[in-house]
């Protein structure tokens, strides 16, 4: 069991991948029924946000110290160009519906959506660190139900 839990805990850290690829191996593995599937939610929304503190308090920083070197320069001057020109379109059309934004970007379970690129945008437009993370809890739980909703329907229909 603990084998299973720290399989759950190390794919809901890794980019990309999150807790939207880590649901869909929870209900695999057997966290399929009553409190086993709330029991893999919570473990998979706290180790997904185990990064995201960091994420927020460094990685903007690291893109503006790497901006001018010369091997990884063009990569983070383009990050932040992109991240700045894309935050300010979304505080344009969000208005004070920001958070708001946040949390549906992130907790609607699509490629590139998850609590990384949440947090990574929230710390490039210079958000509110509490409500900024507020916010990409409440995404990441919501990605969360949804995927372990659709894992379990999917499983009901074909296995």
């Amino acid at each position: 069991m603990l084998k299973k839990i720290l399989i759950l805990v190390l794919v809901s850290m890794v980019p990309l991948i999150e807790l939207r690829g880590a649901m869909p191996i929870a209900v695999s593995m057997g966290f399929d029924s009553g409190w086993k599937i709330v029991a893999a939610l919570l473990i998979c929304v706290a180790a997904n946000m185990i990064p995201v503190p960091f994420i927020f308090l460094f990685a903007r920083r690291i893109l503006e110290w790497g901006k001018d070197k010369k091997i990884i320069g063009k990569f983070c001057t383009f990050c932040l160009e992109r991240g700045h020109k894309g935050g300010a379109k979304l505080q344009e059309k969000a208005g004070r519906g920001l958070y708001l934004a946040l949390l549906l970007f992130v907790g609607i379970p699509l490629p590139g959506t998850g609590a990384w690129t949440g947090t990574l945008a929230a710390s490039i437009l210079d958000m509110d660190f509490k409500k900024s993370i507020a916010a990409v809890v409440a995404g990441v739980a919501l990605a969360g139900i949804i995927m372990g909703v659709g894992s379990l329907i999917f499983k009901g229909l074909f296995f």
